[in-house]
């Protein structure tokens, strides 16, 4: 099996280590701490992480081209980040 590096990959490891990230130091906003929802907080990165990555593994098998992989998850990436910043 071919270890292949793609979008999504990275997106998985930065939604797993915020997770743990909160769990250690807890949740702050505007450098006020939010002691009772940062477990909330890393469960829903948790959660965030394996959507993710089960999404990740749905377009590995639909587009075998590494290169597609990458542009089809790069797509993806931008549209659900224009799609949080509208609703935002």
């Amino acid at each position: 099996m071919k270890l292949r590096i793609t979008p999504l990959n990275f997106a998985t490891t930065f939604f797993i280590v915020a997770a743990v990230y909160i769990w250690i130091y807890g949740a702050h906003i505007a450098g006020r701490p939010l002691e009772t929802w940062s477990t909330t907080i890393g469960w829903i990165f948790l959660l965030f992480a394996a959507v993710v990555f089960f999404l990740d593994l749905i377009f590995r098998n639909f587009f075998a081209e590494l290169k597609k992989l990458w542009i089809i998850e790069l797509c993806f990436i931008a549209l659900v980040t224009v799609i949080f910043l509208l609703v935002k």
